[in-house]
């Protein structure tokens, strides 16, 4: 018997280990041999592990592709903001080429009425969680009236109560933009603050949403709020007899840190964001569009330049007068091509003095430029 060291033992250990692993490779048992001893087999050498035993790796998701967008149209949607007169904010969004038109569209603008789209999508997120259903019986008395425009007034100063549902009250407020119906959804779903954490919760963006109709429109006008202002032409009577100095404080203050303000790349975004169905169960988001596509506002607004076989479903939404200026002239919404493909557009005029047949041209030609690259 040949006597050996402890360090010739070793060396004849790894060397019989060595001739084992090249035995078992060749017989396709090496793997097992080293999985058994704890290793795992994506942690095995690709030239030593035979390729039956060679665990995949799923390759990476592709990115959606992002093209650039058109330059006709950004140059277009540049010049449009930059050339007319007061203070502008346009916003394109492709939803199927992920590129994003933006001019001044990270500046807050008055919403007026568009933030009646973030009241809908509460309502219809409630009914995704089983809270509320579209046929849910709703009723309006006097005391539910608000200011300005809300033809259901007239329903129920009738007689002094009105029943109807969430369904016709969400038709009432997004197709005819009536305020009433809109503040009876708001405080059904729990008030501005249930909106406010909607937005929050779902990742919208700088959109800000107002204290509801009646103290929106009282603060803008300089004027503390009244039930009694909800009669007939009481509000426009008390804001007429307000010292002029004080009327155009409240407005300048509102056009310059509008409450209800929101960037229109974020409401372009939102609003590509409920196509996608990532905002809304996709029978609500199917449902909401559909009733925006039936729009009776703002015919010749962003609609006025919407080609006969384009679909387009919106929201407007405009603010008070003063001295010739309108703080907020907006239209908002979701185009779409014969082939299928959609645009978030946003065009939102904070503060012009420019007439109305004018910003309709420039919303016309931001709806022009895009079906005219429409690839």
């Amino acid at each position: 018997m040949i006597k050996m060291g402890k360090g010739q033992y070793i060396v004849l250990a790894m060397q019989a280990f060595t001739d084992l692993q090249r035995a078992m490779t060749l017989a396709g048992l090496a793997p097992l041999l080293l999985v058994g001893a704890g290793i795992h087999g994506q942690e095995l050498p690709e030239r030593f592990t035979p390729p039956s035993y060679r665990i995949p790796v799923p390759p990476a998701p592709a990115p959606m592709p992002v093209f650039p967008a058109p330059a006709a149209l950004t140059a277009t949607v540049d010049a449009l903001a930059r050339e007319f007169g007061g203070v502008v904010g346009i916003s394109v969004r492709s939803l199927d080429w992920g590129w994003q038109v933006d001019a001044n569209a990270t500046r807050r603008m008055p919403q007026q009425s568009v933030s009646k789209l973030w009241v809908a999508m509460t309502v219809l997120d409630a009914r995704d969680r089983g809270r509320l259903t579209l046929d849910d019986e709703v009723t309006l008395t006097r005391e539910n009236l608000t200011v300005f425009h809300q033809p259901i007034a007239t329903l129920v100063v009738r007689d002094g109560v009105y029943r109807t549902t969430v369904r016709e009250l969400l038709l009432r407020a997004m197709q005819h933009s009536d305020n009433t119906a809109n503040d009876r959804l708001l405080n059904l779903v729990g008030g501005p603050q249930a909106v406010r954490a909607f937005i929050r919760d779902k990742g919208l963006g700088d959109i800000r949403f107002g204290p509801g109709e009646r103290l929106l429109q009282a603060g803008t006008a300089g004027l503390d709020w009244k039930s009694e202002y909800s009669m007939g032409r009481a509000f426009q009577q008390a804001r007429a007899q307000l010292p002029p100095a004080v009327r155009r404080a409240a407005f300048d203050a509102y056009v310059a840190d509008p409450v209800d303000g929101a960037a229109p790349a974020a409401i372009a975004l939102a609003l590509a964001r409920l196509k996608a169905g990532e905002v809304l169960a996709p029978s609500s988001a199917r449902w909401l569009m559909t009733v925006m596509e039936a729009s009776r506002t703002g015919k010749m607004r962003l609609r006025g330049a919407v080609p006969a076989d384009w679909s387009f479903g919106h929201k407007t939404g405009t603010g008070q007068d003063l001295g010739g200026r309108t703080a907020g002239y907006n239209d908002v919404g979701i185009l779409t091509a014969p082939d299928g493909k959609s645009y978030a557009i946003a065009v939102m005029i904070g503060d012009t003095p420019r007439p109305i047949r004018e910003r309709q041209d420039l919303m016309q030609a931001v709806v022009a430029s895009v079906v005219a690259n429409h690839r």
